[in-house]
């Protein structure tokens, strides 16, 4: 099965399940998503940050993900999180992404209804789709990096303006997630009636929620166990992402709860392990942490399992 868009993945999942969209930066991530797919019957996106592409090479990625693709037979788009500008998003169309992200969040909003409708003539030119963004997300993620101070909710009618005016294929809102580990100092509450009225004034336009890992405390738990310092984190609850895939959030970006993940791991591998230095070794149970949350994502959280 070659790469695919996200175009039938969205169509099947509005209004009941979300996709998962998981960033990868190397081989054993990458494998633990795509094996937790197949298991799974999932479908996936794998998303690439440009720190990510810097990190690793565009060309090994993409490598490594055509792999995937052979070894597990699952629908897997790939796509570019946080594209900055439209140099960047035309690098990654022509090098074989199925999906780009142009985040022109940060301009006011005919700068960013411009920057994205350039993005999406050249990428739908070429067969690709784009996510754009409306609203600030708080929160610190590669180079995404915005102040609680400056962010701000999607206005639902601006919204609206802003598809028709660009084109883009998925829309990326601010409802109260937030980028990173440390999202809420208080209880966390998501503006489900700003989705609402999304999802009713532009009903066949699939929505984003970025910033929604649930930053899982069992791996808090086991990173500071085994020699680590992370303060406690009160991320997405589980329930809430679940209940945003049935009111037409179709894809959900998890990116913290892979980072911790594979770090509890490592941390508990070590300090088990001191005399070791196979990268092998230690890198194996990783890759294993990382599928197990996968799967449970997938399958009690977003609901797309059995779903590809």
């Amino acid at each position: 099965m070659p790469l695919v868009t996200t175009t039938e993945m969205f169509k099947k999942a509005y209004g009941h399940y979300a996709v998962g969209a998981f960033n990868v930066n190397n081989m054993e991530i990458i494998q633990g998503i795509t094996e937790a797919a197949m298991e799974e019957n999932a479908p996936v996106i794998l998303q690439v940050s440009a720190g990510a592409r810097k990190y690793a090479k565009h060309v090994y990625l993409m490598k490594l993900i055509e792999a995937a693709v052979e070894d597990t037979g699952v629908p897997i788009a790939v796509h570019l999180d946080h594209g900055a500008d439209f140099e960047i998003c035309k690098a990654c169309i022509d090098g074989g992404f199925t999906s780009v992200m142009i985040d022109g969040s940060k301009y006011p909003f005919e700068e960013n209804v411009e920057l994205t409708k350039k993005v999406v003539d050249y990428a739908h030119a070429h067969g690709v789709v784009v996510e754009a963004e409306l609203g600030k997300l708080a929160g610190i993620e590669d180079a995404v990096n915005v102040s609680e101070a400056d962010a701000a909710f999607t206005d639902p009618e601006q919204a609206a303006e802003f598809v028709q005016k660009t084109g883009c294929d998925s829309l990326a809102i601010a409802i109260g997630t937030s980028h990173g580990a440390y999202k809420f100092k208080g209880e966390p509450k998501l503006r489900f009636d700003i989705l609402e009225a999304v999802t009713k004034l532009i009903p066949e336009t699939p929505i984003v929620l970025h910033g929604a890992s649930t930053v899982m405390p069992e791996f808090v738990k086991q990173c500071n166990e085994y020699g680590g310092n992370l303060p406690g984190a009160q991320g997405v609850p589980e329930d809430m992402l679940h209940k945003a895939g049935t009111m037409g959030v179709c894809k959900i970006n998890i990116d913290t709860d892979l980072r911790l993940a594979m770090t509890a791991s490592i941390r508990k591998y070590f300090i088990e392990h001191p005399e070791e230095f196979d990268p092998r070794k230690y890198l194996s149970p990783a890759r294993d942490a990382i599928k197990d949350m996968v799967k449970h994502k997938m399958r009690d959280v977003l609901g797309c399992s059995g779903k590809a």
